[in-house]
């Protein structure tokens, strides 16, 4: 099913409206949401509004937090989210942290207590857009953990994103490496379960450690697990989220007295560096460049079209949507409708998701 950009937002922002009463938050959120599904990442989009709401009815989520800096060291910035909905509390800490980097060449930013921070693309994208490279390592805290170590049998934390943007050269857009620690992130096997499809091999184990490609073992009890990507190195980088995110922000490293039902908390570790401290700036680009032009280079193989360096994905199908709307899973659209209907949005509202399909 396809639904226009403009009727997803249209009902993205009314039920995040009427259940948190902020227009402005429910206005930001809700574009930042559907910008995921634009870009392919529907783990992160509109599928997300109903643990939102949960969020918000148990009080987990305050649609009206906004940051709160606890430390301020110049470059250095510890920055509270007070529960906040992520994509807010996001972008007013990076606007800090970008003002920070300009005037020092480089900050570090400390972020805790967020609730769902979205993607983290859109963070190191706002960077890298002010001409900063970006670097971000960041933990979640839920109400139960998704992904088991590499060797471990069952999960003990969850799939904490790690992020890195560089900008734009004078030929190459922003390079954003912007993944799950992950092999396939939790909303990747919610989608699957929706849709009635498998996830890929080597992604998901069963509640005794066997590996499987049903993503309905993540939903039942006792649930399954994810699998770290790249075993031992995803494993790795999966722990520095959860240390220099989490426990190095006082917003701590997941642990069982963390979990709390309809929370999904993010605390985050973003590092800020001006390509020109060394007055190299112009020579970085090219050397970029020529980099990038050398690796595109190589002949695609078989199945392939072309190399495509990390942004690009996001942007073809950005595309592709743009002209031909957003296709949505029949799960997903009945999930968005029963929240809507939940939180009084009215009906001719709701009815923009099935005739826009």
């Amino acid at each position: 099913m396809r639904v226009s950009i403009h009727a997803l937002t249209a009902i993205a922002t009314a039920i995040l409206l009427h259940a948190g009463r902020n227009q402005t938050a429910a206005e930001r959120v809700s574009s930042r949401l559907v910008s995921a599904n634009v870009t392919g990442h529907d783990s992160h989009g509109v599928g997300m509004i109903p643990a939102y709401v949960d969020g918000i009815r148990s009080g987990q989520l305050l649609p009206n937090a906004e940051i709160e800096i606890v430390n301020d060291k110049g470059p250095f910035l510890l920055i509270d989210g007070g529960r906040g909905f992520g994509h807010v509390i996001a972008e007013q800490a990076m606007e800090v942290a970008i003002e920070r980097a300009k005037a020092s060449h480089f900050s570090v930013l400390s972020l805790r207590n967020s609730f769902h921070l979205g993607r983290l693309g859109d963070w190191g994208e706002m960077a890298a857009r002010s001409g900063f490279i970006c670097i971000i390592y960041a933990n979640v805290q839920s109400e139960r953990p998704l992904v088991a170590p590499h060797g471990g049998s069952d999960a003990r934390f969850v799939t904490n994103p790690y992020c890195t943007a560089i900008p734009a050269t004078e030929k190459h857009p922003t390079f954003i490496l912007d993944m799950a620690t992950s092999t396939i992130a939790m909303g990747k096997a919610r989608v699957a379960n929706l849709s009635g499809k498998q996830v890929p091999e080597g992604s998901v184990i069963d509640q005794q450690g066997n590996p499987t490609t049903d993503p309905s073992v993540m939903f039942q009890e006792p649930a399954g697990s994810l699998t770290p990507f790249g075993q031992h190195k995803g494993f790795g980088l999966a722990l520095l989220g959860d240390i220099l995110g989490g426990a190095f922000s006082g917003g701590g490293a997941y642990l069982p007295e963390r979990e709390v039902p309809d929370r999904i908390i993010n605390n985050m570790m973003a590092i800020l560096i001006d390509p020109n401290v060394f007055g190299e700036a112009k020579e970085f680009g090219i050397d970029v460049d020529k980099y990038i032009d050398w690796v595109k280079a190589s002949p695609p193989a078989p199945g392939f079209d072309a190399v495509l360096m990390p942004g690009d994905p996001e942007r073809l199908c950005a595309m592709e949507r743009r002209n031909n709307g957003i296709p949505l899973d029949a799960g997903t659209i009945q999930q968005l409708i029963a929240t809507a209907r939940s939180v009084n949005v009215p009906e001719e509202i709701i009815t923009m998701l099935s005739s826009n399909t």
